[in-house]
């Protein structure tokens, strides 16, 4: 699976099978609008798409047969195949070539290209299984399937399809409160939410992992990471959870996870972010704090899920009333869910899981987002000019806002290019995301020649001097031909350890921008008609960053 086809935002989704059957490249693989062909994993492939993708700007090459550089659903529109609803269509990946014709139709303008690598064509698919979906600001789900149809109102236990969700590659630990606190029937409505909560995450081989601890006087495992990674099974093994009573020691079950879960022993995945949902009736009898802390510190994403407050009359038997404060990864919101009763959970079920595939979100983890080095190396050529030059400086920090920028996070740089070389700022030069971003904003123009070969050549050795397998990515910006070769310097940063992401547009050559990239090029080349289109490779770039950063860490 090519990276690119990971660069779909973080879904919680839940698939319901149709009374049609079909084969398994009939599933709905679900898509933004911005998706390309290229980034597609398989041939023949039904792409889900979003409504309203013909009100975006979407870039779209060619007529009948797409570069498959084409936004995949802007395609589908401009065919035909799809209206405003958006919905399911095949794509059929074709061999690249000369000439893709423009043209307009259905709302949709297609831009003529040259030439490129790969293509794809388009049809209307059969018998493809319903899909249930939903659409927040968090985690940027797909659209909702039409609300006509009854059986999407609900997550359904029995719905849930064994592949695992391959947009939420997360190890999930859950600690279940079996105190006496929460007495028999409560445990088991506890029991149905994480039945539930468990479908809607779609575990599997290459989906989410969960593992489960009932906490009471002591931890007790009842399964680890890896014991089931097909649906069925791990909610079968939820239904049979028994019931333990005794004190409510929270800390010591988080404690017990965070020593024995997520090492490769006890099954954790290495470069997948590590999980700590914690489920708690009232409150705990021990002092959670310390092994909270513990688990910031192994990189552990602690959510804390509680029901039922203490009571006015109760509150003196509390330890720490701020408990649920220092439990969590961030004191932000983000990592606590509150529940009004265990008798209304099902309307919490998404968005908790929603929350816990927020890779992006995940700060307690050393991932992409906060451990990568991202040098931008930009064309400031005379064919650029200087409003087009802003659009790029525009794209660059919307790039580097997807970073947790920081002392101890991710790193920004910035090399400006022509025939000669301009440091801007090193990696090592802003300690914020503000700072960096304002620092992006600030370059100014500087108009010449252009000599790619030199520049990258001199972001490597100005930019990179600290040595960073899988963590060291140049990300190159240009609009033309080079006037000296670029193959050379390429190899070398590869060499290095350096991932070169090359980013085309206007004019930039295809084989220019192939020769600098990494491997597989296809996956690491993007290219844009016009400057206004560059903001749309945004998610796509930053998602592939983060899977190269995942394979090698």
């Amino acid at each position: 699976m090519s990276h690119l086809s990971l660069l779909l935002p973080v879904t919680g989704l839940f698939f319901l099978i149709s009374s049609t059957s079909g084969s398994q490249s009939d599933a709905a693989y679900p898509v933004t609008c911005g998706t390309r062909g290229a980034d597609l994993p398989e041939d023949g492939l039904v792409a889900s798409c979003p409504p309203d993708c013909s009100r975006r700007k979407v870039s779209v090459f060619g007529t009948e047969i797409y570069a498959s550089v084409s936004s995949v659903c802007g395609a589908a529109v401009h065919r035909g195949l799809l209206g405003r609803a958006g919905g399911p269509v095949r794509v059929h990946k074709l061999q690249g070539r000369r000439d893709y014709e423009g043209s307009s139709a259905h709302g949709v303008r297609s831009l003529a290209l040259s030439r490129w690598t790969a293509s794809f064509s388009l049809s209307k698919p059969v018998n493809v299984p319903l899909e249930l979906t939903s659409d927040t600001s968090s985690t940027a789900l797909p659209a909702a399937a039409p609300p006509a149809k009854k059986q999407l109102k609900k997550p359904s236990v029995k719905k849930a399809l064994t592949a695992g969700n391959k947009d939420c590659q997360v190890d999930i630990a859950m600690v279940i409160d079996s105190s006496k606190n929460i007495g028999h029937r409560r445990f088991n409505l506890q029991k149905n939410f994480v039945s539930k909560l468990a479908a809607m995450l779609r575990v599997g081989s290459t989906g989410p992992h969960i593992g489960l601890i009932q906490a009471s006087d002591s931890p007790h495992t009842e399964f680890s990471l890896t014991n089931y990674t097909e649906p069925k099974a791990l909610l079968s093994a939820i239904g049979g959870l028994a019931y333990l009573g005794g004190d409510s020691h929270t800390g010591e079950a988080i404690l017990h996870a965070v020593q024995t879960f997520f090492g490769q022993g006890g099954g954790g995945r290495r470069g997948h972010p590590r999980v700590l949902m914690v489920l708690i009736d009232g409150w705990p009898t021990d002092d959670p704090e310390p092994a909270a802390v513990l688990a910031r510190e192994s990189g552990i994403n602690v959510f804390l899920v509680s029901v039922a407050k203490a009571a006015p009359e109760e509150l003196a038997m509390v330890r720490d009333k701020d408990f649920g404060r220092k439990v969590v990864c961030r004191d932000d919101g983000f990592f606590s869910h509150t529940m009004g009763s265990w008798f209304s959970t099902t309307k919490h079920v998404r968005p908790v899981a929603q929350k816990l595939c927020s890779l992006d979100r995940l700060l307690c983890s050393k991932t992409c987002y906060n451990s990568v080095n991202i040098g931008f190396l930009i064309d400031g050529s005379s064919s650029v000019g200087e409003g087009n030059f802003q659009l790029v400086l525009d794209f660059l920090a919307a790039v580097a806002r997807s970073f947790d920028v920081s002392d101890v996070g991710a790193r920004i740089g910035a090399v400006q290019f022509t025939y000669e070389q301009r440091l801007e700022f090193g990696l090592f030069d802003h300690n914020s995301k503000e700072e960096s971003i304002k620092a992006l904003r600030r370059i100014p123009y500087m108009s010449g020649g252009t000599a790619t070969g030199a520049a990258i050549a001199y972001a490597t050795h100005s930019l990179f001097r600290r040595a960073g397998p899988g963590r060291n990515f140049l990300i190159v910006v240009t609009d033309g031909q080079s006037y000296d070769d670029v193959r050379l310097p390429a190899a070398a940063a590869h060499r290095q350890g350096i991932t070169i992401y090359s980013v085309g547009v206007a004019w930039a050559p295809l084989d220019d921008l192939t020769a600098m990239s990494s491997e597989p090029k296809q996956s690491h080349t993007f290219f844009s008609r016009e400057f206004t289109g560059l903001i749309e490779c945004v998610p796509l770039l930053v998602r592939g960053v983060c899977e190269d950063f995942t394979k090698t860490n």
